[in-house]
């Protein structure tokens, strides 16, 4: 693959002067019309030899382009922040939103590089590192983002030239970095893996361009093309139509029962027994939020369930034991424009909690696959793929240490409609109750449909959902404090 960036391409002043005002004014117009149509972001990733003209093309482009609508990223060094959070968290909240540009340095697949030259990766490491990249991106473009990436090339002899020539200039010796050197120490290594990353993750809809980076005219302008052609053909392109809902094959048992249909609800606990289990379930898991041995875990616990089914007194009985440092309630409703403005699971990962914190989400991305599914907010396909980018999603979290814990609230529904109508006639309730909620409750069924899915296609070994029989709260909310002390006793015990 690199072979094709030693020949050694180069561009005259004069066929560079023609073309360089035409190309600026062309990327130009381009830019303005992705910020005008807010359709989509455009991504950046920035690799390649040192000294291969890494970041003078992106100030160029800085400066051919408006640079209030393109944000530079720099991932080389970890903060403390970083390094207590999954490994991806660090790119999410950076990426850009819909109509802007972003360009990473020291992306994902620097990391794995400079991992694997370093033997801090395996051959069996670097492989997961991809099999990552090649989710996420996945994941990037299905929603949208036109993703671009750069390997700036010098063979061994044009960087061992640009290492001579500037090492005794007293004026230029300052643009050798530690970098620069190290790399001139470890070129064979760093190429020999960077050609494997770059053959296993070129694909078509996140494809690599090799650039020649010695002739930095032809560099410039080669980068310029590309980026000129991919936003052209992007810009161009209609948006796809929205197909109506419909329902995702489910395994129905014979007798047309789900798995909602198959709970125990008639289970309960008294007042008494009911104060005692709390008590000692909140005490329980008050100790196990203090303890040394999870002070490098993080805790995310998941609730979702039926409109009304105690998910708001469930979260409360949890919180009611801790320390309110060490805990964040995350409420979901419809997102923002911010949030509708960037890949849908971006919201969730900014709220990753870091080590010895616990993040509670009174619903969550499951929204995608629930209400976003059944009142036809996304296309069939969105939330067809959702089930395997949530799972891809939960798999970063738990490889990361962090304890996932989901809950489902059930109740039945005429328990249901009993607290509506109770809510109603209480002034303190009131609030609760909306004419969403009275709107969902026509949809039951499908809505029922839509959780029996997720649960068979998201109920996975290390992230199982618990499904929590609601019709009696006592019992609910003991079960749920006693779940997810079971959970951290098993994380603190594993």
């Amino acid at each position: 693959m690199f072979e094709s960036a030693q020949v050694g391409h180069a561009v005259d002043k004069d066929t560079y002067e023609a073309e360089e005002p035409l190309l600026r004014e062309a990327l130009l117009e381009a830019q303005y019309a992705l910020k005008a149509q807010a359709r989509f972001p455009v991504l950046l990733l920035i690799n390649g030899i040192e000294g291969a003209g890494k970041g003078e093309t992106v100030k160029l482009l800085a400066e051919w382009m408006d640079p209030r609508l393109i944000r530079v990223e720099s991932f080389y060094s970890q903060t403390d922040e970083e390094r207590s959070h999954p490994p991806a968290w660090r790119y999410w909240r950076k990426l850009p939103p819909k109509g802007r540009m972003g360009v990473f340095f020291g992306n994902w697949y620097s990391e794995m590089l400079h991992d694997r030259v370093h033997d801090r990766l395996d051959d069996a490491g670097l492989e997961r590192a991809l099999d990552h990249a090649q989710r996420l991106e996945r994941l990037l473009t299905d929603d949208g983002m036109l993703l671009f990436k750069f390997w700036f090339h010098l063979s061994r002899k044009q960087m061992q030239a640009r290492l001579d020539s500037l090492k005794d200039d007293p004026l230029h010796s300052w643009r050798i970095s530690p970098l620069d050197w190290q790399q001139s120490k470890t070129y064979d290594s760093y190429v020999r893996h960077g050609e494997h990353v770059l053959r296993r993750s070129s694909r078509d809809h996140a494809p690599w361009y090799v650039i020649e980076g010695a002739d930095e005219r032809y560099r410039n302008l080669a980068v310029g093309r590309i980026l000129l052609e991919g936003l052209q053909a992007a810009l161009a392109q209609q948006p796809a139509a929205v197909a109506p809902p419909h329902s995702a094959p489910v395994a129905a048992s014979l007798d047309g029962r789900n798995l909602l249909d198959s709970l125990d609800l008639s289970q309960s606990l008294s007042k008494g027994d009911y104060k005692r289990r709390l008590l000692e379930e909140q005490g329980r898991l008050s100790q196990l939020m203090r303890d040394r041995k999870l002070r490098e875990r993080a805790v995310v616990a998941v609730f979702e369930g039926h409109d009304a089914a105690g998910k708001g007194g469930a979260v409360r009985r949890v919180t009611g034991a801790l320390d309110p440092r060490l805990y964040r309630v995350v409420p979901v409703a419809a997102p923002t424009d911010e949030e509708q403005a960037q890949p849908w699971l971006w919201r969730f990962w900014r709220n990753v909690p870091e080590h010895g914190n616990l993040t509670i989400f009174d619903r969550s991305w499951y929204g995608r696959v629930l209400v976003e599914r059944v009142e036809g907010f996304c296309s069939p396909a969105e939330w067809l793929r959702a089930y395997d980018e949530i799972n891809d999603f939960e798999e970063q979290l738990v490889e990361a240490g962090v304890v996932v814990v989901k809950f489902w609230l059930s109740i039945d529904k005429q328990t249901q409609l009993e607290r509506f109508e109770a809510r109603e006639k209480d002034p303190l309730k009131r609030f609760k109750i909306t004419e969403e909620d009275w709107r969902n409750r026509e949809k039951w069924d499908a809505y029922n449909l839509a959780v029996n899915d997720m649960v068979a296609r998201t109920s996975t070994e290390i992230a199982p959902w618990t499904l929590i029989e609601a019709n009696d709260k006592r019992f609910a909310r003991v079960k749920v404090l006693r779940t997810l002390g079971d959970a951290l006793e098993a994380a603190r015990d594993g």
